[in-house]
């Protein structure tokens, strides 16, 4: 699994000319040789050269599961800096978006006629086509997500407040196996729905309020997301046609989801009936982000992005309508790109709309 997921980085610095590349992201070195490490202020990197080598460079305070690499250790009082200058060629470097400063000057430094560039799309680029390991993995996060939304529509009743049901959420996914959140959850209530981010604050629920939530859980490195908008006991007119509409615009989004289909296009295709229907300026955010490890990995579904869709992508559709000082309704699902089309991981029904607790 991990020799092949290193030959795919391989490849791509190949094409675009990077003789090595260092990697800082401890989620990109984890799932590239799986050791598992979050090193804090301290310098953890893997170095990947065109020929096949791996080195990794690695504090003793950190254990080290049995490994094939080349392990390079140093202590906190060693020169480790200089451990990773001394195994640099002097040719191209790729470097990873999220490399201190205080680790990539003195490389530099040390290496004037190095000639450096952004190098970490090569590995995001990778992981933004799953395995078959890592698509188990995020059907079973997602179901696991499905049940937790069903919990929730059901434990929540009249006067709760929304930091009450996020408290239960949490507990849910703990009890169904994940190690954390994917993300902190968002649940609000009436006009902080329109608030695409709103944290949950004791507002507390009354009737017609509409109700988003927002949640994802991590279990076993990988991550799940998806919203649902509902309403309490009642739904206006107006209610009703911003969340028909958006309804209408996940669906429309995920039905022309396939390989080569651009990322642009399939924005285009939900935007554009928001548009239609009067609310485009109230749909305020790209219509997706792709996701793995973290709920938000490189890639978008938006207005600018020209690339096409691959088999084994996994990203988020979820068109929004956000009205200030009255309500707003999301709908979001992950899909994963098939051979002919495409797989949408939440099963929780998008046409029941209302939470009804007497």
């Amino acid at each position: 699994m991990f020799k092949k997921r290193i030959e795919r980085v391989i490849n791509q610095m190949k094409t675009r000319k990077i003789s090595q590349l260092l990697i800082s992201d401890p989620k990109s070195i984890w799932y590239l040789c799986g050791v598992d490490v979050e090193p804090g202020e301290r310098m953890f990197l893997l170095l990947l050269k065109e020929n096949g080598q791996q080195v990794l460079f690695m504090n003793r305070l950190f254990p080290l599961p049995d490994t094939d690499l080349e392990i390079v250790w140093y202590t906190d009082t060693d020169q480790y800096v200089k451990l990773v200058s001394d195994r640099l060629l002097e040719t191209s470097l790729g470097v990873d978006k999220d490399l201190p400063a205080r680790f990539l000057l003195p490389i530099l430094e040390a290496h004037p006629q190095i000639s450096c560039c952004l190098g970490s799309i090569c590995v995001d680029e990778t992981r933004a086509v799953k395995d078959e390991q890592e698509i188990a993995c995020m059907r079973e996060n997602s179901l696991i997500n499905d049940e937790v939304m069903r919990r929730a529509v059901a434990y929540i009743t009249e006067g709760m407040s929304e930091k009450e049901v996020a408290a239960y959420i949490e507990t849910q996914f703990k009890e169904l196996g994940c190690q954390s959140l994917s993300f902190p959850v968002i649940c609000s209530f009436g006009a902080n729905g329109a608030d695409p981010h709103h944290m949950p604050d004791d507002t507390r629920l009354k009737e017609t309020d509409s109700i988003v939530i927002d949640i994802g859980g991590c279990k076993d490195h990988y991550c799940s997301d998806m919203t649902r908008t509902y309403f309490y006991n009642q739904i206006s007119d107006k209610q009703k046609e911003v969340y028909d509409l958006v309804v209408k615009a996940n669906e429309a989004a995920e039905a022309i989801i396939r390989p080569g289909v651009l990322l642009c296009d399939i924005d285009a295709a939900a935007r554009n009936i928001i548009q239609t229907g009067g609310y485009g300026e109230y749909f305020t955010h790209r219509l997706g982000h792709f996701i793995g490890q973290s709920d938000h990995e490189y890639g978008d579904v938006s207005s600018i992005n020209v690339n096409a869709v691959k088999p084994g992508m996994i990203f988020s559709i979820e068109p929004g309508i956000y009205l200030t000082n009255e309500f707003g309704v999301r709908i979001e699902d992950l899909v994963l790109v098939t051979e002919d089309g495409c797989e949408v991981l939440n099963r929780v029904d998008k046409h029941s709309n209302l939470i009804v607790h007497k």
